[in-house]
């Protein structure tokens, strides 16, 4: 909303003195965002006066242009002519929109337009153009630019300053009005804001007049929730040859609209003086009742753009005998256009269901000055007495004879009543006000107060503000109108505390010995397309593919919340490759959304906000939650350990996948079990089901080919994701500190003949079984298949590591050790020892 100085203050009795950036850090310390002070004009300088055209001779040129040589009238800054009577300025102008006697801005040589534009004399099309014919945007008062600033008659004699006479310096106030300050987008808000922010009282310039005896048109409304209230005043014999007065054409260019005609003009500045979108309508090409209801199928109208609109069922339509005639809200039907000639007028007043008017004009892609406002709420108790504005406008500025009557038709509506407590206002902030204050405060935005029972107040809102619907809402006017800068910043006591929980412990541990692994951590949306559960092969019954469908996404190609911490990895992973990342090693922790089949999640209770609470509402709210466990996954590929000058690297594989889960595993302190599984979207034969105690926690291995090549990923790319929620017990279990040894240790290697189908983690854990407490550790470090170990064997070479705690071991100790280790792979592998 562009806010012109010299408009405010016509409204406002503003301190003399007070400067426009006052103004706007008063604005700003109530809680307008004021972005910019602009000062129009302020780099206008140098002769700038007022001319009128003499004549002017049409001149075609070889390229083609068309230009007018023109002798202008400038007052005492005419050039003399041959016979000594002076004659104007020769200047050459490009523009073809006035006429002989118009009078025009003229910036003459030695001016300095926006822009540091420099005027002098120059030569151009065989003529000496001494001096520039002006548009408005030239002058910096508007986006106009299409021709000639043609000013009024009565605007001033030749050579007379035209900054002055034209108002082109003037501070405007450019605000960023957020959704819940609908208001603010007239003038009329804006002025009632800075009388509270200044502390002055405030007349306001929308007052109902009085009920009149009959309709100015008959008027029907079939939707009453999209349309609570449609007001419809006329006027007649409106005088086609008068144009919008010269005060009026620059407030409006001030604020960013560009003047049309005296009846478009006007119902643009009573919408911009009071926030209420008006529309005019020829009342002769009216047929029949004005019908508000909703669009039919197949309906289309062809809108002022000249663009004929297919409507939409959910659009709400104004219509008449002949079909529908405008989109409410959003743009009026070309068929009941007023333009040059139109004498007889119907302005239309009405207050739209705002959800209606924003999702309209969303679906036509028609932002418009009036669905801004509709969208953000307009005042439903305006729309009289803005048509009233209008309508006296029309027969002031435009000879209009206003028509007697006046339709209205209303839904029975009552202002909002919140029963508030004035010391809420001091609890919640931590401020001590009184409650004279407080209803100081809430009676500066409008609001009437008046006393309650039991202490309490009741505070009727006003109908501008349809965002005040709680007593929180009130408390943050007590704060804005009070100042933020006057609420002192005490950090609250600190709780005392036990330390980090249990999970907070998991997530430190996890995330320390991932990323000392060499893993980057990423962090993506939660949100997902239902075309990933196809693209990560899922099987048509997997529970993955029972997502939970937002009700409101983001995007309308991701609704559902991920199930998987999957399919986010490989999408980064696809990013970074995009952009020449060739070795990747990424991890993630975060909440999965897991309902259960045949869950229904209905809305929850919505909890109060000036108190905490209760745990029978927080339980509530917390069963209509689906489970949401906590899980980390990793994804890699390309070279896990580099190539360089000290020789050729190694590529990532399924078994890093695999020891980043070992490296989870230990990092809580729980023993992990790795298993052959066939799970998508893991390759069946290169993925490992992850086990600790017998339960599932998650997967590892390398990526399905067609998984790989439906997200785009390198070849060969492995994954491994597990459930922390599941690991989460062994944190809890305090541990004691491994004790070392400082006794020599033997070392034996064993290899052992076994079945191809036997796992070597099986025969690795028996080995330190049958070893007993002597073996630190085994580590297997050759696998071999062939002719000799026979068909359907392979040998695996284990490194055995034994000590003992407080001794050094003899010859014998260890050999009964590494027998007792080979028997129990024997007993329960069937393994035996390779020849």
């Amino acid at each position: 909303m562009r806010v012109p100085m010299s408009w405010l203050r016509d409204i406002v009795d503003l301190p003399a003195g007070v400067s426009a950036r006052e103004v706007a850090e008063r604005l700003v310390s109530v809680g307008l965002e004021v972005e910019t002070v602009d000062h129009v004009g302020g780099d206008l300088a140098g002769p700038l006066v007022i001319g009128r055209v003499l004549t002017f001779v049409e001149e075609e040129h070889s390229n083609g242009k068309t230009v007018r040589w023109c002798r202008i009238d400038v007052g005492e800054h005419n050039e003399s002519g041959a016979d000594g009577v002076p004659d104007g300025r020769g200047i050459v102008c490009g523009a073809r929109n006035f006429a002989q006697g118009d009078l025009v801005v003229v910036a003459l040589p030695g001016a300095v337009l926006p822009g540091g534009f420099a005027i002098a004399a120059r030569k151009t099309y065989g003529h000496v153009s001494d001096g520039m014919i002006c548009s408005p945007s030239e002058l910096g008062v508007g986006d106009d630019h299409d021709g000639i600033w043609i000013l009024p008659k009565d605007v001033g004699t030749p050579g007379a300053d035209a900054v002055g006479a034209l108002g082109l310096r003037d501070d405007v106030l450019d605000i960023a009005v957020t959704p819940d300050r609908g208001y603010a987008l007239s003038m009329r808000g804006v002025a009632r804001e800075t009388a509270a922010a200044f502390g002055l009282g405030f007349v306001d310039l929308a007052q109902r007049p009085e009920a009149e005896a009959s309709d100015s048109w008959p008027v029907e409304v079939h939707d009453g929730l999209g349309c609570d209230r449609f007001v419809m005043r006329a006027v007649s014999g409106l005088d086609t040859t008068a144009v919008s007065p010269l005060w009026m054409q620059q407030r409006l260019r001030l604020a960013g609209m560009r003047p049309i005609s005296l009846a478009v003009d006007i119902t643009n500045y009573v919408m911009l003086e009071t926030g209420q979108p008006l529309h005019a309508y020829d009342r002769t090409r009216l047929t029949g009742p004005i019908v508000v209801r909703r669009a039919r199928p197949g309906e289309k109208l062809r809108t002022l753009d000249d663009s004929v609109r297919h409507v939409d069922v959910d659009d709400l339509l104004i219509t008449d005998g002949s079909g529908p005639i405008g989109i409410a809200g959003v743009m009026g039907g070309a068929s009941t256009e007023i333009d040059q000639d139109s004498t007889e007028i119907v302005i239309e007043a009405a207050h739209f269901d705002p959800p209606t008017i924003a999702r309209s004009a969303r679906r036509h892609k028609l932002p418009s000055e009036a669905s801004r406002r509709f969208a953000r709420g307009v005042d439903d108790a305006l729309q009289e007495a803005a048509a009233e504005r209008a309508v006296t406008l029309l027969a002031d500025l435009g000879g209009a004879a206003i028509v007697a009557g006046r339709t209205v038709v209303a839904q029975p509506s009552a202002s909002t009543v919140i029963d508030f407590d004035p010391q809420t206002a001091s609890r919640l902030v931590g401020v001590d006000f009184s409650d004279a204050e407080v209803v100081g405060y809430l009676q500066q935005i409008g609001c009437n107060v008046a006393t309650g029972l039991a202490g309490l107040v009741e505070v009727s809102v006003p109908s501008w503000r349809p965002d005040l619907a709680v007593p929180a809402d009130l408390v943050e006017e007590v704060v804005r109108l009070h100042g933020y800068q006057h609420i002192p910043s005490e950090l609250p006591p600190a709780p005392v505390s036990s330390g980090l929980t249990l999970g907070q412990r998991l997530r430190r541990r996890v995330g320390v010995v991932l990323a000392g692994s060499g893993y980057v951590e990423v962090q993506s949306y939660p949100f997902l397309s239902p075309q990933v559960h196809d693209a990560m092969g899922l099987p048509v019954n997997d529970p993955r593919r029972n997502a939970l469908v937002l009700a409101n996404p983001l995007s309308d190609q991701e609704p559902e919340l991920r199930t998987s911490l999957l399919p986010g990895l490989f999408a980064t992973m696809r990013r970074n490759v995009g952009r020449g990342a060739e070795h990747l090693a990424l991890f993630e922790m975060g909440l999965v959304y897991r309902p259960e089949p045949g869950d229904r999640h209905p809305h929850p209770p919505r909890p109060v906000v000036d108190r905490r609470p209760t745990e029978d509402e927080l339980e509530a709210i917390a069963g209509l939650l689906p489970r949401q466990p906590q899980r980390v996954a990793v994804v890699l590929s390309g070279e896990r350990e580099r190539s360089g000058w000290w020789g050729t690297g190694r590529l990532a594989t399924w078994g890093d996948a695999i020891e980043a889960a070992h490296a989870v595993a230990g990092a809580c302190g729980a023993e992990l079990t790795v298993v052959a599984d066939d799970h998508a979207p893991w390759h069946p034969g290169r993925c490992a089901a992850l086990v600790v105690d017998g339960t599932l926690v998650g997967h590892a291995g390398e990526l399905h080919p067609e998984v790989v090549s439906g997200f785009g990923l390198p070849e060969r790319a492995a994954a491994m994701e597990l459930d922390l929620d599941l690991l989460a017990p062994a944190v809890e279990v305090r541990t004691a500190g491994p004790r070392f040894s400082t006794y020599p240790v033997a070392k034996e290697d064993l290899a052992l003949v076994v079945d191809e189908a036997v796992p070597s983690a099986d025969v690795a854990a028996a080995l330190l079984r049958g070893g007993g407490e002597l073996v630190e550790s085994v580590r297997l470090f050759d696998v071999y298949s062939g002719q000799q170990v026979g068909t359907g064997k392979r040998s695996l070479a284990f490194a055995l590591r034994l000590r003992a705690p407080d001794h050094t071991l003899t010859p014998d100790e260890v050999a009964v050790a590494r027998d007792g280790a080979v028997a129990e792979a024997g007993r329960e592998m069937g393994a035996t020892l390779r020849a």
